[in-house]
């Protein structure tokens, strides 16, 4: 078993290598220049060739990228070229309202898409199986800024039974802090949960045709120890594959959603220092998503060992 997450471990280091030096080149071959930009519109070229050289952007690419690696390994993900305040900062400044959303709709779809995907398998091609593939397609059709702006819609504007937008913190009340996270923990979930469900019920199925499933119905086992010690825990592979991978979805939709409820975390950050052209802050938060989903795909894979023990070898 140590063996096993060793492995695991050290697999994750040259996909982080990988992603720093893909994303530090990628940004910068893209078109647009944030000297420019900080210079303004009527600066001449002098002007502008002044603040790259203040930058560091004048410099050879190979150089900028040895500076800001070593940095990297010693924590330091630089300055924001507009604010002038390091990147790790702002990061820590924004966590909160994002990793609150984040665990939340991962909670909660959880919660909620494996029960369903269960009973639809339990009733397959019956009412509740049809309703459950019917949310399915529906959750994967409707994209999550337009679920988000109906929910808004109804149960903020027309109802006025939560707020708007803007996120509070768990200092200020475990009620206010919840109510602030409903409405975008419903838009950025159902897609996710839609996902899960799906995969569930696949998964689930394929087991109860199996021999021990008939063989302990055959022997008059409750049918919730059937479904649950049996069924389930043997279509927990799958099962827990599509949660690691459905975690891409999340990173994805905190832009979105945060931008669309106006949370200010990093999804937020990330797309205000897109449009100014931030290079160190855009950089930094890359980077946090590609570790953050690396780590939960790290704890996905070393479960798969405890879930099924062949695995180790």
């Amino acid at each position: 078993m140590t063996a096993y997450i060793a492995r695991r471990v050290f697999a994750v280091l040259p996909v982080m290598a990988v992603v720093a030096l893909f994303v530090f080149f990628l940004l910068r071959f893209a078109p647009g220049d944030p000297a420019a930009i900080i210079a303004g519109d009527d600066a001449t070229s002098e002007a502008i060739e002044a603040v790259r050289a203040k930058l560091g952007l004048d410099r050879p690419v190979v150089e900028q990228f040895g500076l800001w690696l070593w940095g990297l390994l010693h924590g330091d993900m630089g300055v924001s070229i507009f604010s002038n305040l390091p990147v790790t900062r702002l990061i820590a400044q924004r966590l909160e309202p994002t990793a609150a959303l984040t665990l939340a709709t991962l909670f909660v779809s959880v919660a909620m898409a494996v029960p369903i995907g269960v009973v639809a398998a339990w009733k397959a091609r019956k009412l509740v199986d049809r309703l459950v593939m019917g949310f399915a397609v529906l959750g994967f059709a409707v994209p999550g800024f337009v679920l988000a702006y109906v929910l808004i819609y109804f149960f903020a504007v027309q109802w006025q039974m939560l707020p708007v937008q803007g996120y509070r913190p768990i200092a200020e009340g475990l009620w206010p802090f919840v109510e602030s996270l409903i409405l975008p923990s419903v838009a950025l979930g159902i897609t996710y949960m839609a996902l899960i469900a799906r995969i569930t019920r696949a998964s689930m199925l394929e087991v109860l045709q199996q021999d021990y499933i008939r063989t302990a119905n055959a022997k008059g086992l409750a049918t919730d120890r059937v479904l649950l010690l049996h069924a389930l825990k043997n279509a927990a592979v799958p099962i827990v594959t599509v949660i690691g991978i459905g975690i891409a979805l999340l990173i994805s939709g905190v832009v979105i959603t945060e931008t669309v409820f106006n949370i200010p975390g990093l999804g937020r950050l990330t797309v205000d220092a897109v449009l100014k052209r931030d290079y160190p802050i855009v950089q930094g938060l890359i980077l946090v998503f590609a570790a953050a989903k690396v780590f939960l795909n790290l704890l996905i894979d070393i479960s798969y060992a405890f879930l099924d023990p062949r695995i180790r070898y």
